[in-house]
């Protein structure tokens, strides 16, 4: 099975830079996307053979996330049944038989880390439903997760200690979640590569000398890590300030 995860910084946007190609090229089973910026109507997406989920944000041009897939799933669940992840549409559950699929679009603490308490709340929300999930079958959980979780996983670790997604706090729930029975798959297959980012601010030329963050992931239950057969990065691909990333695994 191949899972894709992107956010997309306006899907109506990146349509118009290329995502269409891309997504036709991945065929993928799953196509996960964040920050989606649309309401209801606002885009018609061609896509033949798939099953599209969405969750708006009540908020126009904001956050909202979606699935495309081409496996109807048993059950589909918004949010995690509070109101703060359900109004901003940065959640959609996909329940199939062997496993749950949890997209997420994180939120930004903030360049002032204003909101670093609510985000450190969705934090304990969040591992919770995963953890509750886990007790009845396999998690794949992907998404902006809006955090580089150790110094390898940006450029330059030293000037951004303390900054929104590089806090002690937001690095420390990140740490909390894989060392409660999830696997953070691409540092599974590659636990010392470097250089390896998915956002880059769109300062000039920051992207062309991979001055990158990686803060799209896919985490996994420790019990299918034998089952990932890729966990990669599409850093080729353009169209949003992130890139697409991909996880394969085998048939479990």
């Amino acid at each position: 099975m191949k899972f894709i995860s992107w956010n997309v910084n306006g899907i109506r946007a990146c349509v118009t830079k290329g995502f269409l190609n891309y997504f036709n090229e991945m065929d993928a089973d799953f196509f996960c996307i964040q920050e989606s910026k649309c309401q209801a109507g606002q885009i018609e997406l061609p896509l033949e053979g798939y099953y599209q989920y969405w969750n708006y944000a009540e908020k126009k041009g904001y956050s909202g996330t979606a699935i495309f897939t081409k496996h109807e799933p048993q059950s589909v669940c918004y949010g995690v049944g509070d109101e703060e992840t359900q109004s901003e549409g940065r959640i959609i559950t996909l329940e199939y038989e062997q496993f749950y699929l949890v997209n997420v679009y994180t939120p930004n603490s903030q360049r002032d880390l204003a909101r670093l308490p609510l985000r450190l709340e969705w934090e304990e929300k969040l591992a919770l439903y995963l953890k509750e999930l886990d007790v009845k079958k396999t998690v794949i959980y992907c998404g902006d997760l809006n955090v580089a979780h150790a110094e390898i996983d940006l450029k330059n670790a030293k000037s951004n200690m303390g900054n929104s997604g590089f806090t002690v706090e937001e690095r420390a729930k990140m740490t909390e979640l894989l060392t409660s029975g999830f696997t953070d798959t691409f540092r599974h297959l590659h636990p010392h590569a470097t250089d390896h980012y998915t956002w880059w601010s769109y300062m000039n030329k920051v992207r062309e000398r991979n001055i990158g963050w990686r803060i799209d992931y896919f985490i996994v239950s420790d019990r299918i890590v034998e089952f990932i057969d890729e966990a990669g990065i599409h850093s080729q691909v353009l169209g949003s300030d992130h890139c697409p990333i991909v996880l394969k695994l085998k048939t479990m």
